[in-house]
């Protein structure tokens, strides 16, 4: 009977020089083996109980939305891939490039996530569980502070991309989630991150967003449903301003609709299915998202 296996999720992530876009997104089967080698050795140098361990990774540069979706889905289909791959025992280092055809399915980032200045490679180091759960733990502990790739590995990259690349780092992928959070409070979005991390962390729970003057939404079942408010419910629910004339009041109503779509359209990039319940003036649309 063989043993029960473990995988670490992680990545390696590549900001980019502010203006700068890549000329490929992805890399060809030999220069992803040779980035893959890289890593693999500074990983090793962080954690050198990693090098016993299979190391798998993607020579494509994917969004953060892509990564952090229920069931980690490229990760998931990395980790499946590399299980089928040829060889046996533990330190095998395996890097997906795109041949003729592009990069396996389940593995090609999305082109409509190409910009942005950040960009992860998805990467799994799998082992049997007794190997990988201390592997994990120590790079829980030291890639968010010490997990800079060495110089060699960022030139590389920046090279094979054909991006100016200002930082190299290898991240878990809860320290991917934890730096995402952050992004969400910069950007003042951050009462919809709860939403992306009950569906990461507890797909079977239930999360709310209700903090007026955001939109009401719910979290439940693998899904957000959100609350669709005419301008008299709006008003009614308590989202309106106070003391808000009605040429102002036109605006703001107009501003939440624009927010709702904003925060839409970002679960549904994160995978999350969003779907809007109609909530009339005269209903509690809190009581209609719970039925």
């Amino acid at each position: 009977m063989s043993k029960p296996e473990l995988s670490v999720l992680a990545a390696l992530a590549l900001e980019l020089s502010p203006g700068a876009e890549p000329g490929r997104l992805a890399l060809a089967v030999d220069a992803a083996g040779e980035l893959t080698g890289l890593v693999a050795r500074d990983l090793a140098r962080l954690v050198p109980d990693a090098a016993v361990l299979d190391l798998a990774m993607v020579a494509g540069l994917f969004d953060p939305a892509e990564l952090l979706r229920p069931g980690y889905p490229v990760h998931a289909e990395l980790g499946r891939l590399a299980a089928r791959a040829p060889g046996a025992g533990g330190g095998r280092i395996i890097g997906f490039g795109a041949g003729q055809e592009g990069l396996p399915a389940g593995l090609a980032p999305a082109p409509e996530f190409a910009g942005g200045p950040l960009k992860l490679l998805p990467l799994v180091l799998r082992g049997e569980v007794s190997a990988v759960a201390p592997v994990g733990d120590q790079l829980e502990q030291v890639l968010l502070d010490t997990g800079m790739a060495s110089a060699d590995t960022a030139l590389f990259a920046q090279e094979a991309f054909g991006a100016a690349v200002e930082h190299a780092r290898l991240l878990t992928i809860n320290d991917l989630a934890a730096m995402m959070a952050l992004q969400f409070e910069h950007a003042g979005i951050a009462a919809l991150w709860p939403l992306v991390e009950a569906a990461l962390l507890a797909p079977d729970g239930e999360q709310w967003l209700d903090a007026p003057p955001e939109p009401l939404a719910r979290y439940a079942n693998g899904g957000v449903r959100m609350a669709m408010l005419d301008m008299d419910a709006w008003a009614e629910g308590g989202f309106a301003p106070a003391d808000t004339d009605a040429a102002r009041l036109g605006r703001a109503f107009e501003h939440f609709q624009m927010r709702q779509r904003q925060f839409a359209g970002l679960l549904e990039a994160h995978g999350i299915p969003v779907t809007y319940d109609h909530c009339p003036a005269g209903r509690d649309p809190r009581q209609v998202l719970a039925e």
